[in-house]
């Protein structure tokens, strides 16, 4: 993080300076003020830091101050300093939308750690804000491939430049790197956006199909064939083919798809009729085609043919930067998709997914995202100890929070039961919800909020 811009606001100037002099000592532009109104004044929905105020302040106080921000941006993180005797106060804050809050005295760690989770909060906020909203070449790529990594960046310039040049093009990737995805870029990004995009995974046809999938076949041409069926060559003229696992497509039928590509013509199965077509190639491979070719398992004048291009797609984990924004990205996305409110993970749930290996990819990380927006227990709402990189008081606050609010979830709010289940008394259940900023209202079952009103 460079120049993150932090608002303070405080009353008292020694205090007010001694956070930001622990602020502006690593990588934050702190921004003073001891009057809420004009803290406000700096502030709007592009803002792209956060803000941390004072409790009790007079006139306006840090609830106050809360309840101005969210008007302007509900999402713009605002920690609250409180005393010992203000904690409800500052837990009922919490509830209200604060991010987070501290008692006092402040510790320069504890404001820097919390600081921290909120800047990174917010520019996951903003990015994705970016992704959605923006228009033109640079938000359609950033639509297709998500992510701020110097990899992913210059895939995306990569693309950009051969998506005009309109040429046939191979693209290399993992299993679940999102290669579709990037053939679907280059063909929307290119000259033939407005053709059609036909795909074709080679690995998942028997050989009996391939030739019948790629050029069709009339009435009659085996058993079987009842009506005719316009290939998907045909079906793409004027566009893009996608043909996903190219490297499994039997040789016999390279030799094919190797001639309808040099003369641009195709003839259906049990057909006589020569048929034009204008056909851009994108193809997939998860091994190299030109060492394939050497090998003799794939043929070299073909891929001298549809290999005019390549690209590399980087895998997850030569990417660690990029996998918060493409996990909130699609975690969001399920959320809204089945109408449950988005629940944000904390910065070790974050941290430990940097560190996964990711061996299915982006695939595997949009499965992981849909999980947890849909609360299902099990590997995506849990983590190894050893995967978190935070103090042991910190990790066991976390592992208690989630596991109350699991209890919580899982009897509707009902708080007695949570109780039971978690084996502890009602009395200390209640007092563990207020240090953890828990409300019974955020648990309770549709049917359970219909008869309490």
């Amino acid at each position: 993080m460079k120049s993150i811009p932090v608002i303070l606001v405080d009353d008292e100037p020694d205090i007010r300076d001694a956070w930001a002099e622990t602020l502006a000592l690593e990588v934050y532009e702190p921004f003073v003020f001891s009057d809420g109104n004009e803290a406000l004044k700096a502030l709007n929905r592009d803002w792209p830091g956060i803000v941390v105020t004072d409790l009790r302040m007079p006139g306006m106080n840090g609830t106050a101050l809360l309840e101005a921000v969210r008007e302007i941006d509900r999402d713009i993180p605002v920690i609250i300093i409180t005393g010992h005797g203000d904690v409800p106060m500052a837990v009922s804050a919490v509830r209200s939308g604060a991010y987070d809050f501290i008692e006092k005295p402040v510790e320069p760690d504890v404001l820097l750690a919390a600081v921290e989770r909120a800047a990174r909060m917010r520019q996951l906020v903003l990015q994705n804000r970016a992704l959605k909203s923006g228009a033109g070449e640079r938000y359609a790529l950033e639509k297709h491939l998500i992510g701020n990594s110097e990899a992913i960046r210059l895939l995306r310039k990569r693309i950009a430049a051969i998506a005009l040049a309109d040429v046939n093009t191979v693209i290399y990737g993992e299993t679940g790197s999102g290669k579709e995805v990037v053939a679907t870029a280059l063909h929307e990004l290119g000259q033939r956006r407005e053709g059609p995009f036909v795909a074709l995974n080679c690995g998942a046809l028997p050989d009996t199909l391939i030739a019948s999938e790629l050029f069709g076949h009339e009435p009659g041409a085996f058993t079987g064939a009842d009506r005719r069926r316009i290939g998907r060559l045909e079906q793409a003229s004027g566009g893009t083919l996608f043909l996903d696992e190219i490297e499994s497509m039997p040789l016999a039928h390279q030799t094919q798809l190797l001639r309808a590509l040099q003369s641009q013509t195709i003839t259906r199965l049990g057909g006589r009729d020569e048929i034009g077509i204008d056909v851009r190639v994108v193809a997939a491979a998860k091994k190299d085609l030109e060492a394939a070719s050497e090998e003799g398992s794939f043929r070299a004048d073909l891929y001298y043919r549809i290999a005019v291009a390549t690209l590399s797609i980087p895998p997850l984990r030569k990417r660690p930067e990029d996998v918060p924004l493409l996990f909130m990205h699609y975690a969001q996305h399920a959320a809204r998709r089945v109408q449950m409110d988005f629940v944000e993970p904390d910065h070790n749930y974050l941290d430990a997914l940097r560190n996964r290996p990711w061996k299915g990819n982006v695939r595997e990380l949009i499965n992981l995202a849909e999980r947890y927006a849909l609360g299902i227990d099990g590997e995506a709402r849990s983590l190894e100890a050893d995967q978190l990189s935070d103090g042991l008081a910190e990790q066991m606050d976390t592992f208690e929070k989630r596991v109350l609010a699991a209890a919580l979830r899982k009897t509707g709010g009902q708080v007695q039961r949570a109780a039971d289940l978690l084996r502890i008394p009602r009395k200390k259940l209640y007092l563990r919800m207020q240090r953890h900023g828990l409300s019974r209202e955020e648990f309770l079952s549709k049917d359970r909020v219909k008869s309490d009103t």
